[in-house]
Order: C-alpha cells, then sequence, then structure tokens
C-alpha cells in the first residue's frame, strides 16, 4: 500500500471517504459522551444513596407514635350546649392529659359525655383512664358500660359512696379496660370511671369528679 494510500475498511471492502471518516469519528465520540453520561448518574446515584443511609444512622429517632392531645375543658364548654346536664370537667395534676373528648349519643339514645385520660410520665403514656357521664341514663346503659357484670362492693370516695365493679383479678383479653370500675348516680346522671391498671388511678380520677359534683 503506497504511503499516502488511505486504509481499506474490511466492512466497506474499500477506503474511507473523508465524509465517512468524520462520520465514524463523530459517532464514536457520541458513544463516548453517552457511557460517561450514564457512569456519571450512576456515580451521582451512589452518592445519593450514601447519604440517605448517613443521614438515616446518624440523626436521632423517637421510635414512640406521635400523641395528639385534646383540652376536655374547652371541648366541655363547646359541647355544654347541647347537653341537659352539666358536663363534667374534673381538675387533675399536669401528668394527666387527654386524648379524646366528645359527648355522643347512641342507639340507646342516651346522652354521654366521654373523657379518655393518660397517665404521661416524660414523653410516654403509661395508663389509661376512661370517664363516663350517662345523662338521664337507665339501668341497661349502666349494666351495658360497667362491663355487664355485678358489682363487687362499694367504696367511699370524695364524701361519695361509689359503686366498685373489681374484675382486675381476671385476664385482660377477658374485661378489656373494665378491669376495675366506679359508678355512681347524682344529679340526674350515671358516672363512670374505669380502667384496666388497677384501683388506684381509677380512685385518684374520681376524687377529682367527685369535687365536681
Amino acid at each position: 500500500m503506497a504511503k499516502n494510500e488511505r486504509p481499506i475498511v474490511a466492512e466497506l471492502g474499500r477506503p474511507e471517504t473523508p465524509e465517512e471518516t468524520a462520520e465514524r469519528l463523530a459517532e464514536n465520540s457520541r458513544k463516548y459522551r453517552a457511557r460517561k453520561t450514564i457512569q456519571n448518574l450512576i456515580a451521582a446515584l451512589g452518592v445519593t444513596v450514601l447519604t440517605v443511609l448517613v443521614l438515616v444512622l446518624i440523626v436521632p429517632r423517637n421510635d414512640n407514635p406521635r400523641q395528639d392531645y385534646v383540652d376536655y375543658a374547652n371541648v366541655a364548654a363547646e359541647a355544654q350546649p347541647g347537653a341537659a346536664q352539666t358536663l363534667v370537667v374534673p381538675k387533675l395534676g399536669e401528668q394527666w392529659k387527654s386524648n379524646q373528648a366528645e359527648l355522643r349519643r347512641g342507639a340507646d339514645k342516651v346522652a354521654e359525655w366521654y373523657i379518655g385520660l393518660l397517665k404521661v410520665e416524660g414523653d410516654r403514656a403509661d395508663a389509661m383512664v376512661g370517664v363516663r357521664q350517662g345523662i338521664a341514663a337507665n339501668e341497661t346503659w349502666t349494666y351495658t358500660k360497667v362491663g355487664q357484670r355485678p358489682p363487687t362492693g362499694t367504696e367511699e370516695i370524695g364524701g361519695k359512696t361509689w359503686t366498685v365493679y373489681d374484675y382486675s383479678t381476671l385476664e385482660r383479653d377477658e374485661v378489656g379496660n373494665n378491669g376495675y370500675v366506679l359508678s355512681l348516680e347524682q344529679n340526674g346522671s350515671v358516672y363512670i370511671i374505669f380502667s384496666s391498671h388497677g384501683p388506684e388511678l381509677v380512685h385518684e380520677v374520681a376524687e377529682a369528679v367527685t369535687a365536681e359534683l
């Protein structure tokens, strides 16, 4: 092959023309840039994933589910115009928070003022106590709300005689939240205080309820 002769390209069976050489070089350059772009994208994605992983590992997390509290005194004030009796608003210490408060009416037509209370230690709720006020409640409503079990005694709390339903020795899945229950009929309402955490906290709430009657 002469010194200035262009090499024969196997695919063509002849030497490339200058235009074909330019096209080939341009195509090779395009493919090179495409490979570099993909490599750069993969590298950037790897850095992003690594950064997220590091943040997940070093940022402190609170594993406790977020708990929203309600001001049951405000809820009672708003609901009071729709109630035939004064809604009880027990005054409790700062450790007591409410996660629910509402005036409800069931299929039995009895209006019920309900407060769900939590005894909070730090940022954790350790115990739950519920307060029900059945306005003009009947015996069927009371029997249902105390857990459909007979009373086990009475207890003097705040100068009032409360009826006791102590079934705290039974399994939790058998009694639910009605392991220990107090009930009191006063001024046209039936007050029921209940919990699965035993008498001490129920008595504390009962004292606060009695003080408002």
